[in-house]
Formats: C-alpha cells, sequence, structure tokens
C-alpha cells in the first residue's frame, strides 16, 4: 500500500541531474551528504551567477535543502543505495531523494510527519525548538524539516511505498522551493 504525507505532486518535468550514493566498502556517511550537497547547490546556482546576492542565496538554500535531506536518508535508511534527483523548472527548485526504510522506522517517520504535516510550520518549529531544550536526549523531532517548512518556504511530500524486500519500505522525500532572480 502507497502512502502519502504533504504534497501531492512533485513531478519533475524538465531535464532532471541523477546522482547516486552507494553504500561499499567506505560506506555512506555524513561527509557524503555535505559533499554531494554542495555539488549539487553549485550546479544549480550557476545560472544565477550575475548577481552575487541571488547566487548566494540560492546556493544556500539549495544547498540546506539538499544536505538536509540527504542526511535524512543516510541517517534512517536500510542498506542500500540513495537516489537524489534535482531539475530548476522555472522559478522552483525541485529535488527528490529516494532509499529504502525497514518498517520500524516507516512506522515511527509517519507518526512524525502525521505530526509536523498537521499544523503550522513556524509554530511546530518553535515548539520543537523549546521541547529540545527541555529534553537534549531528544531525537527526532523533525527540527531540519520544520526549519525548511518555516524558513526556507519549502513544500515538502513523501511517499511510502512496498519495497522489493520484506520488510522494507521505499521512501521518496520531494521538495521545492522557490529561486528567483532579483531585477535591478
Amino acid at each position: 500500500m502507497t502512502t502519502l504525507f504533504g504534497t501531492a505532486d512533485f513531478a519533475i518535468r524538465e531535464s532532471v541531474s541523477r546522482v547516486r550514493l552507494f553504500d561499499g566498502p567506505l560506506d555512506l556517511s555524513w561527509h557524503h551528504c555535505a559533499t554531494t550537497s554542495d555539488f549539487i547547490a553549485d550546479v544549480f546556482a550557476l545560472r544565477f551567477q550575475s548577481s552575487r546576492n541571488d547566487h548566494r542565496e540560492v546556493r544556500h538554500s539549495i544547498g540546506y535543502l539538499v544536505n538536509e535531506l540527504i542526511e535524512n536518508a543516510v541517517k534512517f535508511r536500510a542498506p542500500g543505495e540513495i537516489t537524489i534527483e534535482a531539475a530548476l523548472e522555472s522559478e522552483s527548485f525541485k529535488l527528490k531523494v529516494s532509499n529504502v526504510v525497514d518498517v520500524e522506522t516507516t512506522a515511527k517517520f509517519q507518526n512524525l510527519l502525521s505530526e509536523i504535516t498537521a499544523g503550522d510550520p513556524g509554530e511546530l518549529l518553535i515548539q520543537r525548538i523549546e521541547a529540545n531544550a527541555a529534553d537534549p536526549e531528544m531525537t527526532n523531532s523533525g527540527l531540519g524539516l520544520l526549519t525548511l517548512m518555516s524558513d526556507y518556504g519549502a513544500n515538502l511530500g513523501w511517499v511510502f511505498s512496498p519495497a522489493d524486500e520484506r520488510d522494507q519500505v521505499r521512501l521518496e522525500t520531494y521538495a521545492s522551493i522557490l529561486v528567483t532572480e532579483t531585477i535591478n
């Protein structure tokens, strides 16, 4: 059974760039997230080079978005590859991160998504920051996702569907943020 959280329509219609992170002898780790997100941000911010401020802002926004979603994929994935697809369509940067998670992780993540997609992201962000300050041991609070929605205006969606292997679920995370040039 397929389950959807968040925004439903994130089809990437334009030409797409695809990067795959493979499991292997080096194992996927945090430095792969930063390196990959920096690369993707650099590539997609090139179009905004005519304005130093636009370039810096677009590169930062894309980099933060990509890094957050890749970190989540690395942190919560079942063994296997992570696929990242990105495109710049009109004034929108679109991203899809695909990986496999186990059934237990799926249930926990779906509970979190039920909470963070139900209310105002800005209010929820403040509540989660306060809860984390009161309990430093708290993990899986959704702060990164709430920050993307509240501070970056990101539209996010998640599709959970059966994977080829038993006790695993395919997770596709979709994101879209506005990226525009300032006209002087």
